[in-house]
């Protein structure tokens, strides 16, 4: 396999864009993500999206997209995870890149949460999970982390208000990150405060849907040995999947997607989960952030909520997360999520996250779930030295 570097990055702002069409919003962080990287062209694109199908009524979508932006001719194909659609369209770039297949990867992760409204809505994110044994019975995905957040309080009884830690620490994030939904720090006071949503999920722990786009470009060392910014290297990106009910899983708090699509993406780069020096993990949900740092191996079973002392989470702690706010507080684009995570590294790691930076980031760890790691893919991100 050939070394992969991103070459490019762009994304548009997470928020509620109902003046842009889906096609404009991909070509937006398209054009950056191009422009980012010194015009390169794209031999393939790889598109991450969950809903456009059912709320935008349009399939085929990376033709679409790829005519839209003058990209005649590539092969484009639209990749569907759920809610992990962008980390699997991402997979899928690396993939093409480092096989040989082809030298210069396009991934985009497109998503227009607003162009369906109230119920129609609803019903399009229950697809994400099983149709005849969970959405029919009338569940939906946050009722679904509720049910995952009982049992864990249930389980090893960790004080309720230790969970408050993961929304303040994205809201703090966020307030310097331009491209974030909601760029506002949060009380602890707030928090405690806010509503049920689905008990014991209050507002807070609850990452808003969002419209948004973000693209990167793959390529090898030796195609963008040119640019002027650092290239940051793909060392490891694997997936790994679950059962997609969660009735159907020996233990629901055992995260074992995330677990292995972790481990197998270490083993490709040779390193070790703990030698890393940031995790953008995912967080629609609070309890998830916390079943993903157990999974991933930092803390023990029904200990993960801890880590979140002591500032051990923060930009300058042990093991910084949500380093630009997470999808609690950048917004949660759902198929576009996990190229959101890959774009945010990728900054990181380039040395350009301006107050968010995480001083002397090396490597970083990003992962995608969908659902309750129903699916996951993690990629291994290093900046490359040649």
């Amino acid at each position: 396999m050939r070394e992969v570097v991103i070459a490019g990055i762009g994304m548009t702002p997470v928020g509620e864009h109902w003046e842009i069409s889906l096609r404009s919003l991909a070509y937006r962080a398209i054009r950056a993500a191009r422009q980012d990287a010194g015009g390169l062209q794209p031999e393939a694109l790889y598109v991450g999206n969950f809903l456009a199908i059912d709320t935008s009524q349009q399939a085929n979508l990376a033709c679409l997209i790829a005519d839209n932006a003058g990209l005649s001719g590539i092969e484009a194909m639209t990749v569907e995870a759920a809610d992990a659609s962008g980390g699997a369209a991402f997979h899928l770039g690396f993939m093409a890149v480092a096989s040989g297949l082809v030298d210069v990867a396009l991934v985009v992760g497109v998503e227009k949460y607003t162009d369906a409204l109230g119920p129609e809505q609803e019903s399009a994110v229950a697809q994400a999970m099983d149709y005849d044994y969970e959405v029919m019975q009338g569940l939906t995905l946050t009722a679904q982390a509720a049910l995952v957040m009982q049992r864990y309080l249930y389980e090893y009884r960790p004080p309720r208000e230790a969970f408050a830690a993961f929304p303040l620490l994205a809201h703090a994030n966020a307030v310097t990150n331009p491209y974030a939904m909601y760029r506002r720090a949060v009380k602890r006071e707030t928090y405690e405060g806010a509503e049920i949503v689905a008990d014991p999920l209050r507002l807070f722990d609850v990452a808003p849907y969002a419209d948004g786009a973000a693209a990167v470009l793959l390529t090898t060392p030796e195609r963008a040995r040119d640019l002027p910014h650092p290239l940051v290297a793909v060392r490891g990106s694997m997936g790994a999947i679950d059962t997609l009910a969660l009735h159907d899983r020996p233990d629901p708090l055992a995260f074992e997607a995330a677990y292995h699509s972790l481990r197998r993406a270490c083993e490709m780069a040779g390193i070790a989960p703990g030698e890393v020096d940031l995790f953008e993990l995912d967080d629609a949900y609070s309890i998830y952030a916390v079943l993903s740092l157990e999974a991933a191996g930092f803390a023990e079973r029904g200990q993960g909520w801890r880590l979140a002392e002591n500032d051990n989470l923060s930009l300058r702690g042990r093991l910084p997360i949500l380093t630009l706010g997470g999808s609690k507080a950048r917004g949660n684009p759902l198929g576009a999520t996990g190229v959101y995570q890959v774009v945010e590294a990728a900054l990181q790691l380039r040395g350009e996250a301006g107050a968010n930076q995480v001083p002397r980031a090396r490597r970083a760890l990003v992962q995608n779930l969908a659902g309750p790691a129903a699916s996951a893919f993690t990629h291994v991100l290093e900046r490359y030295t040649g």
